[in-house]
Order: structure tokens, then C-alpha cells, then sequence
């Protein structure tokens, strides 16, 4: 398999100091500037990245080099448009990093308004493009100035930013997930066949493959008061099943509502074959789903990296809403979501030894792209290269990617039943 290069653009190590005569010059000292402040972050042609920006009390001090505060995924187009001049902007595209005091709200009835303090501009530059590691910028630099100092330097923001080379396996399910459809990579404009992706639903209507009205009967049967049995098998080329995906709580409304709630969500297993027991499968991560009510409805997946060990332990992966209507993108990104540990991702066919990835280089390792409710969805998921050793490590996460893309099926509205009348509405 040969992967395509994506470029990933870090920005971390963030601080934020102010001189001695800035907070002295303040009425209210230090108090004048909360902590944490925040920053926006700005690149062409990607969505607002914001942040906090933690304050730096000590002068000696200096932030973690480590943390990431935010990173962008760059492929060859992006790179190719930011180094492009273009009519309606200006030659030279840059990364802008904008720090604010304060945040928008209210406090004891008053609106809050953010405090520009300075911004750091970075100019895009050819070596975006060359695909090697390079450390653009890294240490302090002043932004701002103090205007009751004569308009001398009054804060500093430390920073880190840094290119890395994170080229990725593309894959695509060339059918909606129930039809059980072929799955080719993706290389440019060339796909090769990689998987086959089997879905069936082992019901107590037990629906025949291939019966139109049995599978009809079986839906409205099902779709009275659960949605259970869904299986989803990954094979490879040669028929063998690789992967395998299915529903161990079913999908349910629960009390008093026809959807499915926080408080009782679906789950799914995804499992990879005992190499030790032929037909046997071992767990490998859990996957639940459940609805969120608002003005735009969501669905919820929340995915746990199961344990090998004794203990059987979770590990909180990755939690996403995803638009129930327009669908959206699931995804497992240790620097996006701060509230996910560092936990290297074992590979399938491993001993289930987490030590042989880092926890500071895990960054990103899947996403996968789904539509909304009632649309053809045909999955698209993406894979870091340096979390795939093997055929069965992508399986494995073609298998979840199935069951993300069935949760938003297996989210809608139950139908209520009347007393009179007709026997569903929707």
C-alpha cells in the first residue's frame, strides 16, 4: 500500500509574559490580564483554530515543548494554494496568531469584550512544500506594544511551530455501508481494491440477503422499538475476514422519547481475529452512539481503546458530534482533543505491548467522513501510516468506521406508535 503525503503544521509550547512595566503601568496590576488568555489562530483556507494561552509568571520559565496547542493538516493542494498568489488576497499567505485578553460573555450582567494584545505573523514559505521536518519558529518574540510606555514591547508569546511530514493510507467505501460494498484505496486518480465489507442483521425477523420483502417486513419490524444485530465483516482479497464489527447493546429510545439518549446508548464491539483460535475474535475497542436534541441534532460517538491486560481496562479515545442532517467527520487525534490520554494505539496482530508507539508522537491516527441521515453515505477514512504495520491495522479501522457510519442510522427517531389510526408516524 503506498501512502499519500500530508504535511501537519504544529503549534505548541504556548506562553504568554509581560513586562515588569506593563502590569506597573496597569491600575490593577496583574489582575489586568486573566489568565488563561486566548488566541486565535488563522491559516488560509482553514477554519479558525482558538486556544488558551497560559500565562508565564516566572521570566525563567518556559513552556512545555511538547504540548500542542493546535495543529493543521496540510495535503498537496493546500500546500500548492497557500504558495500560490492570488487575486482577492494577499501574495504572501501566513499563519497569524491573534492574542486576546478576556473573553466574550457576561460578568455580573456586563458584557465582556476581548482586549487585542498582539499578533505573530509567520510567512508561508517553499519549504512548506519539501516534506522534511523543519522547526520554523521556536522561542520568544514580542507582540503589542504598551502605550503608557512610550510604545515599547509590553508582552511576549512563546511559541513552537513546526512542520512534520505525516503521510497517510486513503480509503473509500465505494457503496453505502449496507450494501456491503467494496473498499479501495485511494492514490491520486487510481483505486485499488484492498477489502470487501459484509453487513448483515441477525434480527428476530432474521432478514434473508437478497429478499426484498423480507428485508422490508424485518425494517418495520425493527424499527418499532430497536435496532440490534447489525454485524459488519472486513475481509481481505482473499476472503478471509480480517475485522469484524457488531452490536453488543442495541439501540433503544429511551423513557418517555423516541431517540436514542446519553443515558442509554448503543454500542458497538470492534473486534480483530485470536490468531491462537481459529473463528474466534478478541475485542479490540468499543464504540457507543447516541443522539443529542437541539436546534441541529447530533449524534454522539464515543470510542474506548480496550485493554489487553487482566484488568480489561478503557481508554477514552476520541468523543465527536457529528451533524445528524449533513454528517460530519470522526475522527482519533490525541492533539484535538485535550481530554484524550496519550495511549499508543496497538496494532491488531501485536502481543498488545503499548510501548512501541510514543505517547508524544501519537497525533493523529484515523479520521473517517460520513453523511447525515437519509443521504449515500459512502465512507471516507483516512489512516496515518505510522499506525499501520500491517493489512489487518487498517482493517481493523475500516471496521469502525462502519460502525460510525450505521450509528447514524441506528441514531434516527424511533416511530411512535397511536392508539388509533395508523400504526407509525414518523
Amino acid at each position: 500500500m503506498d501512502p499519500q503525503a500530508f504535511t501537519r503544521l504544529s503549534i505548541g509550547s504556548l506562553g504568554l509574559r509581560f513586562r515588569a512595566s506593563t502590569l506597573n503601568s496597569s491600575k490593577s496590576g496583574a489582575n489586568a490580564f486573566p489568565s488563561p488568555c486566548s488566541c486565535e489562530i488563522r491559516l488560509r483556507g482553514f477554519p479558525i483554530q482558538t486556544t488558551s494561552v497560559p500565562l508565564v509568571s516566572c521570566p525563567e520559565a518556559t513552556p512545555d515543548i511538547h504540548s500542542i496547542a493546535s495543529s493543521f493538516y496540510l495535503e498537496e493542494a493546500d500546500v500548492k494554494a497557500l504558495l500560490t498568489p492570488g487575486c482577492f488576497y494577499s501574495s504572501h499567505a501566513s499563519l497569524e496568531i491573534t492574542v486576546f485578553t478576556g473573553k466574550k460573555g457576561l460578568y455580573c450582567g456586563r458584557g465582556v469584550k476581548k482586549q487585542q494584545i498582539g499578533t505573530f505573523k509567520l510567512n508561508v514559505g517553499p519549504e512548506w512544500g519539501e516534506g522534511k521536518p523543519v522547526i520554523l519558529f521556536n522561542g520568544w518574540i514580542g507582540i503589542g506594544k504598551n502605550k503608557n510606555d512610550g510604545g515599547k514591547l509590553g508582552a511576549e508569546l512563546h511559541l513552537r511551530v513546526k512542520l512534520d511530514p505525516d503521510p497517510r493510507y486513503v480509503f473509500q467505501f465505494e457503496d453505502v455501508t449496507r450494501l456491503s460494498p467494496q473498499i479501495v484505496q485511494l492514490q491520486g486518480s487510481i483505486k485499488q481494491p484492498i477489502f470487501s465489507c459484509k453487513f448483515s442483521r441477525d434480527s428476530y425477523g432474521r432478514v434473508a440477503q437478497g429478499d426484498p420483502l423480507s428485508t422490508y417486513c424485518s425494517e418495520i419490524e425493527t424499527e418499532r422499538r430497536e435496532r440490534k444485530g447489525w454485524k459488519v465483516k472486513i475481509h481481505d482479497l482473499s476472503g478471509s475476514a480480517v475485522a469484524a464489527a457488531f452490536i453488543t447493546t442495541p439501540f433503544v429510545p429511551s423513557t418517555g422519547c423516541d431517540w436514542v439518549a446519553k443515558s442509554n446508548p448503543g454500542a458497538w464491539l470492534i473486534v480483530r481475529p485470536d490468531v491462537c483460535r481459529p473463528e474466534s475474535w478478541l475485542p479490540w475497542g468499543k464504540l457507543e452512539a447516541w443522539r443529542e436534541r437541539g436546534i441541529r441534532d447530533s449524534i454522539c460517538c464515543r470510542f474506548h481503546l480496550l485493554s489487553e491486560g487482566q484488568d480489561g481496562g478503557e481508554f477514552l479515545m476520541s468523543e465527536i458530534l457529528i451533524n445528524a442532517e449533513r454528517g460530519g467527520e470522526f475522527f482519533v487525534d490525541t492533539d484535538r482533543q485535550t481530554r484524550t490520554p496519550a495511549i499508543p494505539i496497538p496494532s491488531p496482530q501485536s502481543s498488545g505491548d503499548f510501548s512501541t508507539l510514543s505517547p508524544i508522537g501519537a497525533g493523529f491516527v484515523m479520521s473517517c467522513r460520513v453523511q447525515g441521515e437519509g443521504k449515500s453515505s459512502k465512507p471516507l477514512v483516512q489512516l496515518a501510516m505510522r499506525h499501520v504495520t500491517c493489512v489487518e491495522d487498517a482493517a481493523i479501522f475500516m471496521a469502525l468506521a462502519a460502525a460510525v457510519d450505521l450509528s447514524i442510522e441506528a441514531c434516527r427517531p424511533f416511530r411512535r406508535r397511536f392508539r388509533r389510526g395508523s400504526r407509525h408516524s414518523v
